[in-house]
């Protein structure tokens, strides 16, 4: 039924909300815990990100979830990648929502889950209410002035599924410590959720963080994991927070992987043995991640603390289900500490998604990727335009100008200032030179004659996801000396690689680009193509690159995320089956930075690989 109102000579008609007689979800500071329904409640609850999991299988990780044993599941609701539906399958999983909408995130998410379009603005404050940072603030009022009405509904109390709702993420461990930046976003919340939603804050367990990051109004949570000792961690929550539940909101079930490290790895019985722990204290646990998932694109983050270091496409955080969502001996652990705990639901636990090892795939050169620039030209400047001053957020963007001087002898092109973020690709007239890199090569050597054409094509590594340098610029932020010469009168070229093969390319064109020229440079930004044919079968795999150095994997025009096995420890890449066709050819495009094997073939496994080490995960 709707309830109808005059106003003036307009009627204006609204649903009421669907409440069912009792529901409420609260803190009891006498009892020290949550009341759902005017009952005690304690969640157990896991982490998951449905930006991170293909659409199509994420019911089967909540179902997974549920028959974990878990009461709760903890989103996080990314700014620049955002969904709604998710919700929803919750809901009809029977697991409650823990839900963070930010605005600022973590999670090893390109910029933290903000949106790169804020730094259009030079030198804009972010995570601040300072006179300075007007434009994050308007910003930020505005997007939550259209996704808090959105989740109102969804609240436990309105009959939806969403218990409690996180206020910004770590604030205390960004070096602002803004209080009014914090009671300005309370307001917005309260404004938009009513005053009877329970909000809370999570920080690291130092008194810093949880002094920079709770306020009055906001129930202050912390986050540890198994090294931590659990009484003494819960002791600084408690004195921050004397009464109400105890809450751990991120229990680390393992860690996250950056390129160059050795594969993260938590043991599991150390993860159940600590889960008990804090579950016979009554304490409430968000398990972070349950399922870590992939980050697909160009969607992973960064870290920098003495140098940049960016995440690597496998989120699979050594995690209770895997990055392919399949139980995992440490989520028999969990679950066999859960039901000593709580009931947990009869029946098995669902199978893991079938897979399938495609076998070897040959691919062949297409086309020197600097052969294909924009169709809607360069833009001419004397200096070099980052990304966000050219509007590409993501990706490659390629800066082309001439020598200015004959250079008989190998000179070095040099980033004074640390200005390539985050890899740059050097080719002197299409013959690939070297590269530079952020922190770590900032010299490169080249020759040539004058006129010649000089690219530099720069790849957007992922930004910075936590800590003070999350304003992370791409592109070329500074100068590029030549010997003892500026480089000037730059032609900046965007380059929509995505939209160009989501339509086709470079497969629907092989009349036109294939085979490549046998002239064709073999190092450098160079196009692959290949057809992994049909057989019947769509189901997930695992792609591994073998002896191919760094680059970017689509199939069937989606991209899978970067590739670095050189580097490491990742090996393979995470294939959903629903990607592939049964009966249709499955189209491979490959762009290989440096350098591909003389084999040109990549291999399709039954399973990851996600150290440097064969055979081990």
């Amino acid at each position: 039924t709707f309830a109808c109102l005059w106003i003036g000579r307009i009627i204006e008609c609204k649903c009421p909300l669907q409440v069912s007689g009792g529901r409420s979800f609260s803190i009891d500071y006498k009892h020290n815990c949550f009341l759902k329904d005017a009952k005690p409640f304690q969640y157990i609850s896991g982490s998951i990100h449905y930006s991170r999991i293909p659409r199509y299988y994420w019911k089967d990780r909540l179902v997974k979830m549920y028959m974990a044993g878990l009461n709760a599941i903890q989103v996080y609701v990314p700014w620049n990648f955002h969904e709604a539906h998710f919700l929803d399958l919750a809901n009809q999983t029977g697991l409650l929502v823990i839900l963070r909408p930010g605005p600022y995130i973590c999670a090893e998410w390109e910029m933290g889950g903000l949106p790169a379009w804020l730094l259009q603005k030079p030198n804009i404050i972010l995570r601040s209410l300072c006179s300075s940072a007007p434009d994050y603030v308007q910003a930020v009022s505005n997007w939550f002035a259209v996704l808090l009405p959105k989740i109102k509904p969804w609240l436990y109390v309105n009959g939806g599924n969403i218990i409690t709702v996180q206020v910004e993420n770590e604030y205390g461990s960004y070096f602002a410590c803004d209080y009014n930046y914090m009671r300005h976003l309370r307001t917005l919340f309260r404004l938009f959720l009513g005053e009877d939603t329970v909000l809370f804050t999570t920080d690291g367990n130092t008194d810093r963080e949880m002094t920079c990051g709770s306020l009055e109004g906001l129930y202050a949570t912390v986050d540890f994991g198994t090294n931590n000792n659990v009484t003494e961690a819960f002791k600084r929550q408690r004195r921050f927070e004397p009464r109400g539940p105890l809450v751990n909101s991120e229990f680390y079930t393992g860690w996250l992987d950056h390129w160059g490290d050795q594969h993260a790895v938590v043991d599991a019985q150390k993860v159940s043995r600590v889960l008990a722990e804090m579950l016979s204290m009554g304490a409430n646990v968000n398990m972070y991640m349950f399922e870590g998932g992939t980050n697909f694109g160009y969607w992973n983050g960064a870290d920098h603390d003495t140098r940049f270091r960016s995440v690597v496409t496998s989120y699979d955080y050594d995690a209770p289900l895997s990055e392919a969502g399949d139980p995992t001996e440490k989520l028999v652990a969990i679950r066999d500490v859960i039901k000593q705990f709580r009931d947990i639901p009869s029946g098995p636990m669902p199978p893991p998604t079938p897979k399938f090892a495609y076998g070897f795939v040959n691919l062949k050169k297409v086309l020197h990727l600097l052969n294909t620039l924009s169709p809607l030209g360069p833009v001419e400047s004397q200096y070099p335009l980052t990304f966000e001053e050219m509007k590409q957020y993501y990706g490659y963007m390629l800066y082309r100008t001439t020598l200015p001087r004959d250079l008989s002898q190998p000179t070095p092109l040099i980033s004074p200032l640390n200005g390539v973020h985050d890899r740059a690709y050097v080719s002197v007239n299409g013959v690939f030179q070297g590269l530079l890199e952020r922190d770590t090569a900032l010299v490169t050597n080249i020759s040539g004659r004058q006129g010649d054409t000089v690219d530099v094509l720069v790849e957007n590594m992922g930004r910075v996801n936590f800590g003070s340098k999350i304003n992370d610029y791409k592109g070329l932020l500074s100068h590029l000396i030549l010997g003892k010469d500026v480089l000037t009168d730059w032609k900046i070229y965007p380059l929509d690689i995505d939209g160009a093969i989501a339509g086709g390319w470079p497969h629907s064109d092989s009349q036109k680009y294939f085979p490549a020229p046998e002239k064709e440079p073999s190092l450098g930004p160079v196009f692959y193509m290949g057809t992994l044919q049909p057989n019947g079968l769509a189901w997930d795999t695992f792609l591994r690159l073998n002896e191919w150095t760094k680059g970017q994997v689509w199939i069937n025009g989606v991209n899978l995320g970067r590739y670095w096995p050189a580097r490491g420890p990742q090996q393979t890449l995470y294939v959903p089956g629903p990607l592939l066709s049964t009966v249709l050819p499955n189209y491979i495009t490959v762009l290989e930075l440096e350098g591909a094997p003389a084999h040109q073939r990549v291999l399709f496994m039954d399973r990851h690989q996600l150290s440097a080490t064969a055979g081990k995960s």
